[in-house]
């Protein structure tokens, strides 16, 4: 008689993140910027790919723990009205006189967002069908650069503005609250027909925010994101 050995996932990847400012914007405000009062997984994964990234593989984050109180700040900025989109794009490569006027387009809109944050994030490390390394293989090479402090691309928390520095798990305690956080943006499933959008009902407990391994499809959600993280 056989035994089957059962299968334990590695420890997950851990990295810390901290920044001055952060904006992780809800979905149905559409004009003005609000915050989740925590980082969502779409932006946690932006985090840790602009660490390390490589097409072979994916992270599947698993948890966001927060490490500061949440506060929260109110600012005035200037973004442009219209939506870049494909036509104009083509547009431009074919007429080099083609320029947008950004100074025509500018509009001055409110984010409430977030002042002096800090996460913890915990994710693991899902191979593609066409990755040729084993998965510790790409574990070994994020852990290193987080310790030496390397990255592809500045990290920033939800809006480029707000960049944000990582460090290694200094073991520090999430906060203590809880709180119903509503619906809020599981990942994104890129495909042949487009984008398709996964959410999930989120709560923070303890301070930690436990991401579920797949999010749900709602119908007309995909519409209100407003591809904002």
């Amino acid at each position: 008689m056989t035994t089957r050995r059962a299968h334990h996932p590695p420890p997950p990847l851990v990295v810390e993140v901290e920044a001055p400012y952060a904006c992780f914007t809800r979905p149905e405000f559409k004009t003005e910027r609000m915050s989740y009062p925590v980082m969502t997984p779409s932006a946690a994964k932006g985090v840790l790919e602009a660490i390390f990234w490589k097409p072979e593989f994916g992270y599947q984050v698993t948890r966001i723990e927060v490490l500061k109180p949440i506060r929260w700040a109110s600012i005035r900025r200037n973004e442009v009205s219209s939506m870049l989109t494909m036509a104009w794009v083509r547009e431009a490569m074919a007429d080099t006189s083609v320029r947008f006027d950004a100074e025509a387009d500018r509009d001055q809109r409110n984010m409430v967002c977030l002042r002096d944050v800090a996460y913890r994030i915990h994710a693991q490390v899902r191979l593609r069908p066409h990755a040729t390394d084993p998965e510790a293989k790409y574990r070994d090479q994020f852990r290193r650069r987080v310790e030496r402090g390397a990255c592809y691309s500045q990290p920033f928390m939800g809006v480029r503005e707000f960049s944000a520095s990582f460090r290694p798990d200094t073991g520090s305690e999430p906060i203590r609250i809880d709180e119903k956080l509503g619906v809020m943006l599981h990942s994104i499933i890129y495909g042949p027909d487009g984008e398709s959008y996964r959410w999930f009902h989120a709560e923070l407990r303890q301070g930690v925010l436990e991401i579920p391994r797949d999010g749900i499809e709602l119908p007309g959600a995909a519409a209100r994101t407003g591809g904002r993280r």
